[in-house]
């Protein structure tokens, strides 16, 4: 979790949350989206672990605003599992046991603004929003933002200087440049 990515993902969030008419911000849940993969892949991997620090971090940074993590654009055979909770489930829930009227979206796990995010979030979610009664803003993706942009020349020049430190929030640490022998099942 750079620092870049952290600042970037945390600027978007605070203006989808200022699309909210100010006194309804506060109130406002923040949900954070990333790709769902099937449980046996997440299993043998760091991506929820890596996913849920950046979501802390991003909310840390916003003064503490509670959040959740969620997942969309399941696929594959019904009978796979899959990471949990599904984001339309999810919303639904928290309307309906929270009483949630209003959520920001902040895709965390997408770089850049695609039609996955655009179909998956501004077309299905918010159609789901409108039948569960919550007013949905959306984040946009870090994509081009300027912190998102020095970081990418930043890794970079870490990569070249192995005498200059490499950057890194939260409890993680900075992730290695090749993946153990053992990272990911083959």
């Amino acid at each position: 979790n750079h620092p870049g990515f952290i600042e970037a993902a945390a600027d978007r969030v605070e203006a989808a949350v200022a699309k909210l008419p100010l006194e309804r911000r506060e109130a406002a849940r923040l949900v954070f989206t990333a790709h769902g993969i099937p449980t046996a892949m997440a299993e043998h991997a760091p991506y929820t672990a890596q996913l849920r620090e950046a979501c802390r971090l991003v909310a840390d940074r916003l003064g503490g605003r509670p959040w959740d993590l969620v997942f969309q654009s399941r696929s594959g055979r019904p009978s796979q599992a899959w990471l949990e909770p599904d984001i339309g489930t999810h919303l639904q829930g928290l309307r309906e046991s929270n009483g949630v009227t209003d959520v920001v979206l902040a895709p965390i796990g997408f770089l850049s603004e695609c039609m996955e995010l655009v179909y998956d979030l501004d077309i299905e979610t918010a159609g789901l929003c409108q039948r569960f009664g919550i007013n949905m803003v959306r984040a946009a993706a870090v994509g081009s933002h300027p912190r998102l942009v020095a970081m990418i020349r930043e890794l970079v020049e870490e990569r070249f200087d192995p005498t200059r430190p490499r950057q890194a929030l939260g409890t993680l640490g900075p992730w290695p440049d090749e993946c153990s022998a053992d990272c990911c099942r083959r």
